[in-house]
């Protein structure tokens, strides 16, 4: 039975009308993230091209703020900092991730299996300005770290870990690894969830180890999951400021200091409202030349 060319009208007509009460419902949303973020990163780049105070008149210099990023030892030195901070927060969490995920799901039918992805996803809850203030009474001069040290006759080995030049970048990095091994470890754990038991089942049949067994089935299926463990991660280090800030404060000297922190202290205390722009600005064009890589390999390999 055909339609009726007059029904068909009116749904056409009823279309355009659906759409746009769609977009009125979406309106408030909109505005909101025009507001919130849209407006305040155009702003930034605009910001980034003048040398200003925050209250007086602002002076155009150009690119001089952005040149001054890679010229200034200091401020390049931010940069440097948050690439080491790769290592241990993306690097050993990933890599901490796949043996635990791997453990845990060996032993899923077990109450333990439960227990660990609790216990392991429990700094993902904890807040990281509370994360950071207790890892800093555990590795100060008198903190639980010395103390386990000193029990086990490593006196020698005992310094204030957040306090000495040498370890206190490695020490940060400690305590981004710990909030973040949990995270990857679920991420990874559902990415195994998926893989057929059955190419297992075969892998066995033919001899395989549980070794082999990680190397040629698990870890080639977990590419997406991996890459999006590796994305988050890497952003996390790049954009790091919550931990560094409670723990170190970007010392001793400026052993610690990285980019996030750097323009809080450039924007509100040294008033450079242009070059903390500038910076921010290269951060962002930073994360996008770090993740978009990441990205593609991961989409083209999933394919």
């Amino acid at each position: 039975m055909s339609v009726p060319i007059t029904g068909r009208r009116a749904r056409r007509a009823r279309r355009p009308r659906a759409a746009w009460l769609g977009w009125l419902f979406a309106l408030p949303a909109i505005l909101m993230y025009a507001t919130f973020v849209l407006r305040p990163l155009v702003l930034t780049v605009q910001y980034s091209f003048y040398d200003w105070n925050g209250i007086g008149a602002s002076t155009w210099v150009g690119l001089d703020n952005y040149r001054r990023i890679f010229t200034d030892s200091e401020l390049f030195a931010t940069i440097v900092h948050a690439f080491e901070l790769i290592v241990f927060f993306s690097f050993v969490p990933v890599l901490l991730g796949l043996f635990v995920a791997a453990t845990i799901r060996g032993i899923a039918a077990s109450r333990l299996a439960a227990v660990a992805r609790t216990v392991l996803f429990l700094p993902q809850v904890i807040p990281l300005v509370a994360a950071g203030i207790m890892w800093s009474w555990l590795l100060s001069s008198t903190g639980l770290a010395n103390e386990l040290l000193s029990a086990v006759g490593l006196d020698r080995l005992t310094r204030a870990w957040l306090g000495d030049f040498g370890t206190a970048l490695p020490a940060v990095g400690l305590i981004g690894a710990w909030v973040l091994v949990g995270l990857c470890t679920l991420l990874l754990l559902a990415g195994m969830s998926k893989i057929d038991p059955s190419l297992y089942e075969a892998a066995r049949l033919d001899g395989a180890g549980p070794v082999r067994e990680f190397f040629s089935i698990t870890l080639p299926s977990l590419r997406q999951e991996i890459g999006v463990s590796v994305t988050v991660t890497v952003i996390a280090a790049l954009a790091s400021f919550d931990i560094v800030y409670i723990a170190t404060q970007g010392g001793p000297g400026n052993s610690t200091m990285v980019p996030g922190l750097e323009i809080y202290y450039l924007a509100f205390s040294e008033r450079e409202i242009g070059m903390a722009s500038a910076l921010a600005v290269a951060l962002v064009l930073l994360v996008l030349a770090v993740v978009l890589p990441i990205q593609r390999l991961t989409r083209d390999g999933s394919r």
